[in-house]
């Protein structure tokens, strides 16, 4: 097996998992607030227009790990730093 190919394969497989890791995480935690919210506003229904704005920031900053993920996955596939390395020695 080549220098090349190892990289290849550990980068996919590298890849693969932080996407999985990333969106299982951040479909918990959507959950998890998603359920607070609800039961906020169902305890306080006067609240609902502050506990909903404040729900959808939340949720904003919760998805973004999950772009983060991706993002760095997308590196590891097409951009790998390693690739450089092995070809020029």
């Amino acid at each position: 097996m080549t220098d090349i190919a190892l990289i290849g394969m550990v980068s996919v497989f590298t890849a693969g998992i932080t996407v999985a890791i990333g969106s299982i995480s951040n479909a918990l935690g959507q959950g998890r607030a998603l359920a607070q919210a609800l039961q906020s506003i169902a305890q306080q229904p006067d609240e609902a227009n502050s506990i909903s704005r404040t729900l959808f920031v939340g949720l904003a900053m919760i998805e973004s790990t999950a772009i983060y993920c991706f993002v760095i996955a997308l590196i590891l596939i097409f951009a790998n730093p390693f690739w450089g390395v092995v070809t020029a020695g």
